[in-house]
């Protein structure tokens, strides 16, 4: 029973890092970017964009799909940025497993 015991006290703290972890993602910035910075996008670790950045050279009103296209690929470029850092951040309690709903 004692056994029990501690091995329930060491998931519950287990449980409280990863949601300290899960929390403090919420904190960080990543910074994606296309056609070499003239589009920027920063997003946090759970994925909400918090800003996009189109410098005016990237503005031409004869090529708007080109401009879509440099904002799509820099939002995927954060995005893909802000798993490679929930995984990072996250793997450290899960050793690597993918687990659904957790991040």
């Amino acid at each position: 029973m004692n056994n029990m015991n501690q091995m329930m006290k060491q998931v519950k703290k287990m449980q409280e890092q990863m949601l300290k972890a899960q929390e403090e993602l919420g904190t960080k910035t990543i910074e994606g970017s296309a056609g070499g910075g003239v589009v920027t996008v920063q997003v946090n670790g759970h994925k909400k964009v918090l800003s996009i950045n189109i410098k005016p050279e990237a503005v031409d009103p004869e090529d708007v799909e080109m401009l879509q296209d440099l904002v799509l690929t820099a939002v995927n470029d954060a995005l893909g940025k802000a798993d490679e850092l929930a995984n990072s951040d996250m793997g450290k309690f899960t050793g690597g497993l993918k687990i659904p709903g957790l991040f």
